[in-house]
């Protein structure tokens, strides 16, 4: 599969990692999901502290403890939460980030973090003492390089302006197209894009509209109706036709130059070969991703814009 760089780093990814929060409880279902990624040539897994509590962590650390340096392991930071307790509170602080990872770095098994991202953020934290937490994590040699996992305008543009952060986590989809507003900014300054919901939910796959949840069925997804998700997808056909709703999703999100890659979730070994078939599959030419562009909502954030 190929690699595609993060930003100005030494840092290159599948241009497909696999999303860990839907690896699930069950260890031995994780590791083959795991396992399966790395044949298929998956180097780019990305996790969170706060996913089952740090139990995906740990899971993740055992799978790869004998290929850890073929491998580029992201997690993420900023959720407080206590053992054996519900619930988290939001917590940027310098003290927080410096305990957070070394408990990162125990369940993983690893002495160090490749990708290290902020897993939020507001406007009203302590930027300048977060961005500095990075920085020294990063001269201790604990992370290789830090990004970022919000949909925040005005926190992005705070951390492009003042940080070194190699890659923007953002939800990014046919049925989201919010981001791309903001792609020749985080370009200006040497960032890329990590893609997470390229399938919107399963919306954009194979799996078809009668598989919706409730929610979706009930009020659709992001600006789209139910009905009108149902005549994005016929569009879409009609835009791509040589191409499966599956590919042509992630096809699309590849195809700008500010996306390093996509992470679609996978539960199960079957959706993750498909995942993978799609981004090695034939790229959407100009004229294709020019029609998903006039038969789709381009969008803009309403909110968090100053």
């Amino acid at each position: 599969m190929d690699k595609r760089q993060l930003g100005r780093s030494e840092l290159f990814v599948s241009k497909m990692g696999l999303g860990c929060m839907s690896l699930g409880k069950e260890e031995s279902r994780a590791k083959s999901l795991i396992d399966e990624a790395i044949e298929l040539g998956i180097n780019y897994f990305d996790t969170a502290d706060l996913y089952d509590f740090g139990l995906n962590e740990e899971f993740i650390g055992r799978a790869i403890q004998n290929r850890r340096q073929e491998l580029i392991l992201a997690t993420k930071a900023g959720n407080r939460w206590e053992e054996g307790k519900d619930g988290w509170t939001w917590d940027p602080s310098k003290s927080h980030i410096h305990k957070a990872v070394k408990d990162s770095l125990r369940r993983l098994g690893t002495d160090y973090i490749d990708l290290y991202q902020l897993h939020g953020g507001t406007i009203e934290d302590p930027i300048d003492e977060t961005i500095e937490a990075f920085e020294e994590l990063k001269k201790d040699g604990l992370i290789r390089e830090y990004g970022i996992s919000s949909i925040r305008p005005n926190v992005i543009k705070e951390y492009l302006e003042k940080s070194s952060i190699v890659s923007i986590m953002m939800q990014y989809s046919l049925a989201d197209r919010r981001p791309e507003e903001w792609f020749p900014l985080v370009e200006e300054h040497g960032v890329r894009v990590i893609a997470r919901g390229p399938l919107a939910k399963g919306i954009l796959s194979e799996r078809g509209l009668d598989q919706a949840g409730d929610r979706i069925k009930e009020k659709g997804y992001m600006n789209y109706s139910f009905e009108e998700l149902a005549e994005l997808r016929d569009s879409i056909k009609n835009a791509a036709p040589g191409h499966s709703y599956t590919e042509a999703a992630l096809q699309y999100c590849l195809a700008s130059p500010a996306v390093a890659a996509v992470i679609p979730g996978a539960s199960k070994i079957a959706q993750l070969q498909q995942n993978a078939e799609a981004v090695n599959a034939e790229p959407l030419n100009e004229g294709e991703i020019a029609l998903l562009q006039q038969i789709s909502k381009a969008g803009q954030y309403e909110q968090h814009r100053v």
